[in-house]
């Protein structure tokens, strides 16, 4: 017609700019440089050397307040440390703005509250990182209608020093914690848990009968993250770390984890996440994992540290500091 043929590209590319110049903000940056559908216009970190260090890596500019990268961004991604994620995530989403937040959605569920219905009321996407999630729905984790009977999750990794602003169970068991409510769609009955800020275990009986273990470390030798499910008809395991799988269900699982084809989901979770947050923005639509998702993973992995007696509030930084950040 007499538009031409480039009228597929009359839309602008989306601005998605970076809040967190960390080791997440610099993954999160190098995903989104990748994507032809948005550009990556800024970062801005409290620490304006380490957000220049970043943005000079992908081109992009340094931005030294927030308020100032929300002028030059349609969509946020927040890699900020966990106790900023609320205060960060509120200012976009009351500007306006598209927010991919990573996990946890905040450390109360009363703020993940008023996050999802800002999003809601602003008409905007709100979607968390729980990207393990994708590669749980590319290997048909997820696929199977029946419900595990039980099921273990082994969680750990060695000391790095990131994300020790929460307790390893809002840092790690919280994607166990995700995975488990979509496999089973059931709630909490009881919940036994032991443990300290940076080694937890917890036992939980759901109300399908399901009994659920989970052990999670930031102080292991070496990283290990498998699940493994049990059925009435089988054994699932599923190893995270090496994408491997061993089924004795009838169900088939869907990848072939040696293949070469494999999905982006498998091969790259984050640029998977990335590529999600731009679907779900450009379609108007929900993103797979939500601001629910995140206040319900949040919700479980508040009762464990409660029932451990792990008091985040004590063992991290004090409220005054938090509220500066």
């Amino acid at each position: 017609g007499a538009t031409g043929g480039a009228s597929f590209f009359v839309t602008e590319r989306i601005r998605i700019g970076v809040a967190g110049a960390g080791v997440f903000g610099g993954y999160h940056c190098g995903k989104i440089a990748d994507l032809t559908r948005a550009e990556l216009v800024g970062v801005y970190d409290i620490d304006r050397q380490r957000a220049k260090a970043l943005a000079d890596r992908f081109g992009a500019r340094a931005i030294e307040e927030f308020p100032a990268l929300l002028d030059e961004a349609d969509a946020i991604v927040i890699a900020a440390p966990a106790f900023a994620h609320y205060a960060l995530a509120h200012e976009a989403l009351t500007a306006g703005k598209h927010v991919f937040l990573e996990k946890p959605i905040a450390l109360n569920v009363a703020e993940a509250s008023r996050l999802i219905d800002l999003a809601g009321a602003n008409g905007v996407v709100l979607q968390v990182g729980h990207q393990e999630r994708y590669v749980a729905e590319a290997a048909g984790l997820l696929d199977r209608p029946a419900s595990p009977v039980k099921i273990e999750c082994r969680r750990q990794t060695s000391a790095s020093g990131r994300c020790e602003d929460v307790s390893v169970v809002l840092d790690l068991m919280i994607h166990d914690l995700d995975l488990v409510r979509k496999l089973t769609g059931a709630e909490i009955e009881t919940v036994a848990a032991s443990g300290d800020a940076h080694a937890a275990q917890a036992e939980l009986h759901l109300n399908n009968g399901a009994v659920v273990s989970l052990t999670a470390s930031r102080r292991a030798s070496a990283p290990e993250r498998r699940m493994t499910l049990i059925y009435d008809d089988g054994v699932i395991e599923f190893d995270f770390v090496n994408r491997k799988a061993a089924n004795t269900t009838p169900t088939p699982l869907r990848s072939d984890f040696d293949g070469d084809a494999l999905p982006l989901a498998f091969r790259d979770p984050l640029a998977f996440g990335a590529n999600a947050f731009v679907a779900a923005i450009d379609s108007r639509t929900a993103p797979q994992v939500t601001g629910e998702d995140g206040r319900r993973a949040l919700e479980w992995a508040l009762a464990i540290e409660n029932a451990a007696g792990i008091n985040a509030e004590t063992e991290f930084a004090p409220r005054e500091q938090r509220r500066r950040a």
